[in-house]
């Protein structure tokens, strides 16, 4: 019995001389790339900045507490199955909805603390596929099987159920107006956007079809400058409307050539107006400016930096990085817009 005990003793002793000698290492910061889109000659105007599938690969340091329990039982290490969505927040929180896992990761990078979130008592949300932030922090989830929407309060460890006045059979993608006071659900069964605020339902608009303000599966959504852009995938589009619901316009048809559309899925827009769509058969990332007009596509099919495979999701953040949901490499890949107007 004493030597099993001086064995444990001589065990956590190593472990801390270990842990002395780690300096964590901003790997986010780190990294460094010559992968520029469009290639040279042409002016560089996207740039690569690095790739993320676990806590560690950006440089959250698992804490001593967790390292010693994990020295004993082995490894937890929660690494991305199938991201479908991302955002991030001007709190220095980055999330990733993850079907895979079953829940959401939860990147603290200012307060280095990773977290994998579900709902109360560990219920797991099945089909997480968006997610949007306000300016507090709060996140909204839409779980496309269980039919409802969810939101995790800033800093809280799971997430809970919001409750709308109205019935969803299918949401996917989700947006907040700029106040955070109004929320766009699109909902792909029903072939429509939907209208919240605080739960009840003010208006919703589309229905399926191919002509202007109807849908054809719609996915994901955009909220920018009181407009919203929707990806209506199977009619091959990008639809404009006002908050209101009012039909502004649309850019996009078929077709296997850079500027056309095979399966479009995340979308989002730059403080310039630009607009990034990711198209999942194509394997990469068009920019089109504010009119629709065709301008640069990032990366191919691959799995090497800056190739993509299946990729759904798609942010942009304040400081122009571009974050997107490699699905099927398991990963997030970061760039950001260096170009000029």
């Amino acid at each position: 019995m004493e030597s099993v005990m001086q064995f444990k003793m001589l065990s956590i002793y190593c472990l801390l001389l270990i842990l002395a000698g780690c300096t964590p290492v901003d790997k986010a910061k780190d990294k460094s790339s010559n992968l520029v889109w469009p290639a040279a000659p042409a002016q560089a105007r996207v740039a690569f900045d690095y790739t993320f599938t676990n806590a560690d690969d950006i440089g959250i340091k698992k804490g001593f507490w967790q390292t010693l329990g994990e020295f004993f039982v082995g490894p937890d290490d929660a690494r991305m199955i199938r991201p479908m969505a991302v955002a991030s927040n001007k709190q220095g929180v980055i999330f990733v909805a993850d079907p895979g896992v079953r829940g959401i990761h939860r990147f603290n990078l200012s307060e280095n603390e990773y977290d994998l979130i579900r709902l109360k008592d560990g219920k797991e949300l099945p089909s997480p596929v968006a997610l949007v932030s306000d300016q507090n922090g709060n996140v909204f989830i839409s779980d496309s099987k269980l039919g409802k929407i969810f939101w995790l309060p800033s800093g809280a460890e799971y997430a809970e159920e919001l409750k709308l006045d109205t019935d969803l059979k299918q949401p996917t993608g989700i947006a907040l107006s700029s106040d955070g006071k109004h929320l766009f659900v699109v909902d792909t069964a029903q072939h429509q956007v939907l209208l919240f605020n605080k739960g009840r339902l003010l208006k919703r608009f589309g229905k399926r079809g191919k002509g202007e303000g109807e849908f054809n599966f719609p996915t994901m959504i955009w909220h920018q400058n009181g407009s919203i852009l929707v990806t209506d995938s199977l009619n091959f589009r990008i639809q404009k409307f006002g908050v209101n619901g009012r039909y502004l316009g649309q850019f996009g048809q078929l077709g296997d050539a850079s500027g056309f559309h095979a399966r479009p899925k995340g979308l989002a827009t730059d403080e310039a107006g630009r607009v990034y769509v990711v198209d999942s058969l194509f394997h990469n990332v068009q920019i089109f400016n504010s009119t629709g007009q065709f301008l640069l596509d990032i990366g191919e099919q691959g799995r090497g930096e800056g190739q993509f495979w299946l990729p759904t999701g798609i942010f942009i953040d304040h400081q122009k990085k571009i974050y997107v949901a490699d699905s099927h490499n398991r990963r997030i890949q970061v760039f950001h817009y260096l170009g000029t107007e």
